[in-house]
């Protein structure tokens, strides 16, 4: 008890207390006495006060010219949105003024039934009727620790996300299992599409997709949901969801819609034609 008792009472070291003395007697301790260290000292606290005016005076100049500059890139960024929402209803106008074309094309050929038809199976127009939605989605704790990269990738653990190589089995499964038309996050799959990866992300015709994943299947619903279910590729898709905590759900539903494919451009193939054959 003595020795904190010392201790509140003598919290400053004897030996500081000495020097401090020692310095107070001498005139070197405190603020400076003589008039050429006065005056250094003013002339230091002039020029930091001077400095600091200094930049606050810079920073109320430069505000306005910033807030300006952000405006001005807020009117370049809202004026090429309207631009673009603007080419994009251009582009909606043309391609149903062509399908319109088409149609009446046909219609006046008597083979308008089956150009219905090539428009479904094509993807060219939209779509509904009863089907298959299917959900899948990532697991619930998805791992972080690797490189970003998807499951599967040689010297890396599995994430627990889902691969473009899962959606491709997903997407070919319903197609096998009898699937008319198919979309997956609003996207409509034809002939042309591609599924692939780039990083965490699913692209689909070079459109990344977040999690989760809603593919909407049209055809016999009940059938569908059956056939892909007991099908290699719905086998598969139950592995992965109990090895890998991947979650999926089907169910089936009444009335379907599917939007038409952004665009079905053929560059390659060429239709056979009756000229040279017997």
């Amino acid at each position: 008890m003595s020795l904190l008792t010392n201790v509140m009472d003598h919290s400053l070291d004897d030996g500081y207390a000495e020097a401090a003395a020692r310095k107070r007697a001498d005139g070197a301790g405190g603020l400076p006495r003589t008039v050429r260290a006065k005056l250094g000292l003013a002339a230091g606290l002039v020029l930091a006060a001077l400095v600091v005016t200094v930049g606050a005076a810079q920073a109320r100049v430069a505000a306005p010219v910033i807030a300006k500059e952000r405006g001005e890139l807020v009117d370049r960024i809202e004026d090429e949105t309207a631009a673009a929402d603007k080419l994009e209803k251009s582009v909606d106008g043309l391609r149903d003024d062509v399908d319109a074309r088409q149609r009446e094309a046909l219609e006046k050929s008597g083979d308008a039934d089956r150009s219905d038809l090539v428009g479904v199976l094509s993807g060219a127009v939209a779509v509904h009727g009863p089907g298959v939605k299917l959900v899948v989605d990532d697991a619930e704790e998805v791992d972080s620790a690797g490189d970003g990269r998807p499951r599967g990738t040689s010297g890396f653990s599995d994430t627990g996300r889902v691969r473009d190589r899962d959606m491709q089995r997903v997407v070919n499964g319903l197609w096998e299992s009898g699937a008319e038309a198919i979309s997956v996050n609003g996207q409509r799959l034809t002939a042309l599409s591609a599924i692939r990866a780039a990083g965490d992300a699913v692209l689909v015709d070079n459109r990344p997709l977040v999690p989760p994943y809603t593919v909407l299947a049209v055809g016999d619903g009940k059938d569908l949901s059956r056939r892909f279910q007991d099908s290699a590729d719905g086998l598969y898709l139950n592995a992965i969801q109990e090895s890998y905590g991947i979650r999926t759900a089907i169910s089936v539903a009444g009335d379907l819609r599917l939007p038409a494919a952004p665009s079905v451009i053929v560059r390659t193939a060429q239709p056979i034609t009756e000229k040279g054959t017997s």
